[in-house]
C-alpha cells in the first residue's frame, strides 16, 4: 500500500518556535505534488516501531525525523536510520532546512558510546552518521566525529562507516581529524548551485565545500567522496552540469541527485517538481563524466539505500582499477 506524501499542518504552525530566524518570511504556499511522489506508509510494521524505541532509549536523534524525510518508512521498516549526532539544534539556517536552529547545547560525552550500541542492537553492515553545524566549537565537531568512528569501530568491527559532515568553514584542522579517523565513505552535500547559495544555503560558500571534498581524497585517497545535490530549487540544466564537473575535478565517486521537499510554508518554495524522467537524464549525464557510483530520482536522499549503494560503490571501484584506469 502506498500513499502521497503528506504536510504536517501541526508542524507548519509551530514553525515559528521551531525555526525562529524564519518565522518574519512571506509564507510560501506548499505546492500539490505529482503522482511520482510516493512513499510507503510505515503501517504497522514492528521492526519500525523497534528502530524507534531504540533510538529512544539511547537518546539518539536521527534525520529521518528531523529532516522530515519521505524515506523513513521504508529505511526504519529495515532497521536503517542513519544517525545525528552533537545534538538537534544546528547553528545555522538554511532555508531548506527542517532542523531546529539555535543555540546547541553542550555535546554528550557518552554520545559515542550510545551510537555504537544501537548500531551493533541493529545489526547494521553499514551506518551512515551525521551531524547539526556546530559553529560554535573551535574544531566544528571533529574530534566527536572521531570518537563515534572510534566507538563504532570497536563495537561493531564489520560494521562499514560513512559520515556526513559539516563543511567546517573557518576551522583549520577539523578535516584532518575526521579523515585520521578513517572512515569508509566521506560525504559533504553541495546542495545546489552556486548561484542559489544566497538564499538557500547563506551560511554556507559554494567553493569550501568543493575543496572540502578535494581535500579530504587528497589526504587520503582510499577514502570514497560523496556528495548531493536537491533539484527543483530554480537551478538550470547547465549549472547541474558545472557542479558535476566540479565534483570530478575534486574526484567525488558518488553524486546523489533528488527531489527538494518544502517542509514548511516558512522554507524555500519548490520551483519545479524535476520529472523521473528528467532525473534519469541526470543520471546518465553524471554516469558520462566519470562517477563511480550514481543515484537519480526524486526519492533520492544521500543516506538512502547507502548500504547497498556502498557495496556497489566498491564493485565498481575494483572494475575500473582492473581495467587499469584512474
Amino acid at each position: 500500500m502506498v500513499q502521497r506524501i503528506v504536510i504536517n499542518h501541526q508542524r507548519e504552525r509551530m514553525a515559528a518556535i521551531r525555526h525562529p530566524e524564519k518565522a518574519h518570511r512571506p509564507d510560501n504556499p506548499i505546492q500539490k505534488k505529482p503522482s511520482w511522489i510516493r512513499v510507503k506508509a510505515p503501517g504497522n510494521n514492528p521492526a519500525y516501531d523497534e528502530t524507534r524505541e531504540l533510538m529512544r532509549k539511547h537518546g539518539l536523534a536521527t534525520v529521518c525525523e528531523e529532516a522530515a524525510c519521505p524515506n523513513i518508512g521504508e529505511c526504519w521498516s529495515q532497521r536503517h536510520a542513519t544517525m545525528m549526532i552533537m545534538g538537534e539544534i544546528c547553528t545555522r539556517a538554511c532555508a531548506f532546512c527542517n532542523v531546529t536552529t539555535g543555540l546547541p547545547n553542550k555535546l554528550d560525552p557518552d554520545e559515542p558510546a550510545h551510537v555504537a550500541e544501537a548500531v551493533a542492537k541493529l545489526g547494521l553492515k553499514h551506518v551512515v552518521i551525521t551531524s547539526v553545524d556546530r559553529d560554535d566549537l573551535p574544531d566544528g565537531g571533529a574530534q566527536h566525529f572521531a570518537d563515534v568512528i572510534a566507538a563504532v569501530r570497536a563495537a561493531s568491527p564489520g560494521t562499514t562507516i560513512e559520515i556526513l559532515t559539516p563543511d567546517f568553514l573557518r576551522k583549520p584542522g577539523a578535516l584532518e581529524v575526521v579523515v585520521e579517523a578513517r572512515p569508509d565513505v566521506f560525504n559533504h552535500n553541495i546542495e545546489t548551485v552556486p548561484r542559489l547559495y544566497p538564499g538557500i544555503r547563506p551560511g554556507a560558500r559554494y567553493y569550501q565545500s568543493v575543496r572540502l571534498l578535494d581535500d579530504a581524497k587528497k589526504l587520503d585517497p582510499s577514502i570514497f567522496t560523496k556528495s548531493g545535490m536537491m533539484l527543483g530549487l530554480g537551478e538550470e540544466k547547465m549549472e547541474v552540469a558545472q557542479v558535476m564537473d566540479d565534483f570530478r575535478i575534486a574526484d567525488v565517486d558518488f553524486l546523489t541527485l533528488g527531489q527538494y521537499l518544502q517542509p514548511t510554508v516558512k522554507h524555500a518554495a519548490v520551483k519545479s517538481f524535476v520529472t523521473p524522467d528528467e532525473f534519469a537524464e541526470y543520471g546518465a549525464m553524471a554516469r558520462a563524466k566519470g562517477f563511480l557510483q550514481v543515484s537519480s530520482s526524486p526519492l533520492t536522499r544521500s543516506s538512502y539505500h547507502a548500504d547497498r549503494d556502498f557495496a556497489e560503490l566498491r564493485e565498481a571501484r575494483a572494475h575500473r582499477l582492473e581495467k587499469g584506469q584512474n
